[in-house]
């Protein structure tokens, strides 16, 4: 598609996406913005090469009269505009507004928050737990929510953004709004395909809006590039070249889009995603990448009955790598809680009550070598209060996870917090059909909720406490949201049990 003329100077305000801020520390944080005064065009209506300049401000206070700092940025057209500024010097634990300037434009105002200094003691944590944004199955209300609500952070687990073709006459939303642009009406494979759909979920106003008020720690799925797809293997096991330059496409789209700071810039179809942050003595949170080193599903993905191959010890989810890294870090930590924020279910989740029943392929299930080195790791590093956060599948879950899972009586090792889409799946339902089979089949799990929402989560050094906000629905805008469970797990004594 071709590039169109660059509107010189800028005569239509470029800040049509917003502004976000990310991966927060104790002295630092990423401040991003990208200029598209033209957002669903090829280049963004902006010269294709040099970089405009773009002025940032801070302050210590909304109205900005407490001034603290302020500086120029290059948004680079190489970067498709994008700016990632790594905010450095700043005081632990404190609440920052931020905003752009460029030309005679500026962008709205953010809010961040940087860590706790590393050896403090904070009274407690609260964040939010997000994943699964597909555009075309709903509105984003569940995000104009969260922006309401007092965080510290988000912690997004994946499917930012959806690979998929929209059908413009068919969507469940926004199509009335205004009629989208056509190319979308193809599946996304090149770095401007990718581009464009970013471009696309990011006008989103909701988005913009939780994005303006939290600092965000994100980490992909499968849907950033391809659903389902594992390490260099495509779902439709397109050649390994090929599906390599579309994941470095996708790759690229993705870093110039999040919060994210320079050493995490793709080199080709390669991206170091995996990530360690501490909110002082309380947490340390280990952010992993489950796609990008994945052995491929075994018998073909999809739910099977797991054997030889699924089982073979010498396959991994998370790469070698990176399970070293985690394991050295879990060893080192020093954290009341230890939390992983990924991407697909840890716990085991079974659709009968058989001895033998079909499990997902694709989820920690498909690699169950994998999930018992972490819980091994874990354990000889004496972790007593360990937390997995997840998403994917569209549903609320609040789960146990234990030492057997075929024996509901061993022992609890600690909790997952499965997060249900914001708008992925459509309305979805609260409970299924089979959902006392389930239950039965799998004790360990003690909530399900699959209707759209986030999860509150909060901790101390005593507990923690999952609220499970859900909406009526999201195929129309401005559904309510709700506390459709609250549960809690003691320090010391893992397990859920309701508030």
């Amino acid at each position: 598609m071709a590039e169109t003329t660059p509107l010189s100077p800028l005569s239509v305000n470029p800040f049509t996406l917003g502004v976000a801020s990310g991966d927060p520390l104790p002295d630092s944080v990423v401040l991003w913005t990208r200029l598209a005064p033209r957002p669903y065009e090829p280049g963004n209506g902006l010269p294709a090469d040099g970089a405009l300049d773009v002025q940032w401000e801070l302050a210590s206070d909304e109205s900005f009269r407490h001034f603290r700092r302020n500086g120029t940025v290059p948004a680079p057209a190489a970067d498709n505009h994008t700016v990632h500024l790594d905010l450095r010097g700043l005081d632990p634990g404190r609440d920052y507004w931020y905003r752009f300037r460029t030309g005679r434009w500026i962008s709205p105002t953010g809010h961040t928050r940087t860590a706790p200094a590393a050896d403090a003691r904070p009274q407690g944590m609260t964040f939010g737990l997000l994943s699964c944004q597909q555009y075309d199955e709903g509105y984003y209300t569940a995000l104009a929510h969260l922006a309401q609500e007092d965080l510290d952070a988000v912690f997004f687990v994946g499917d930012y953004i959806y690979e998929n073709a929209i059908d413009a006459q068919a969507g469940a939303r926004h199509y009335t709004d205004a009629p989208l642009p056509p190319f979308f009406d193809h599946w996304t494979w090149t770095l401007t395909d990718y581009r464009l759909r970013y471009a696309l979920g990011r006008s989103d106003p909701d988005l913009q809006a939780a994005h303006a008020a939290h600092p965000w720690y994100v980490t992909w799925d499968d849907h950033e590039v391809e659903n389902n797809y594992a390490g260099d293997v495509s779902q439709n096991n397109d050649p390994v070249g090929t599906f390599r330059a579309r994941r470095a496409a996708a790759y690229r789209a993705y870093w110039e889009n999040m919060p994210l700071r320079e050493a995490h810039r793709p080199v080709g179809a390669d991206m170091l995603l995996h990530r360690r942050f501490h909110h002082g003595r309380l947490a340390q949170f280990d952010l992993l990448d489950t796609r990008q080193y994945r052995s491929d599903q075994a018998y073909g993905d999809g739910w099977q009955y797991p054997g030889p191959e699924s089982e073979d010890p010498a396959r991994t989810i998370t790469g070698d790598a990176q399970e070293r890294w985690l394991l050295d870090g879990l060893r080192t930590s020093t954290a009341r809680w230890n939390v992983l924020a990924q991407q697909v279910a840890f716990c085991r989740r079974k659709n009968t009550t058989a001895d033998r029943s079909r499990l997902s392929m694709d989820a920690w299930d498909g690699y169950p070598a994998s999930r018992a080195r972490v819980l091994a790791g874990a354990g000889r590093a004496g972790v007593e209060n360990l937390v997995v956060l997840s998403g994917d599948v569209h549903v609320h879950y609040a789960m146990d996870i234990k030492e057997d899972f075929d024996d509901p009586a061993s022992r609890t090792l600690g909790v997952e917090v499965v997060t249900t889409s914001v708008s992925s799946g459509f309305d979805g339902q609260e409970k299924p059909d089979d959902w006392t089979l389930l239950l039965a089949a799998n004790p360990h799990m003690k909530f399900y909720d699959g209707r759209r929402g986030y999860v509150v989560v909060s901790l101390d050094e005593g507990r923690l406490q999952a609220d499970y906000r859900t909406l009526s629905g999201v195929v129309t805008p401005g559904a309510p949201v709700i506390t459709a469970a609250r549960f809690v797990s003691e320090a010391g004594a893992p397990g859920f049990s309701p508030a």
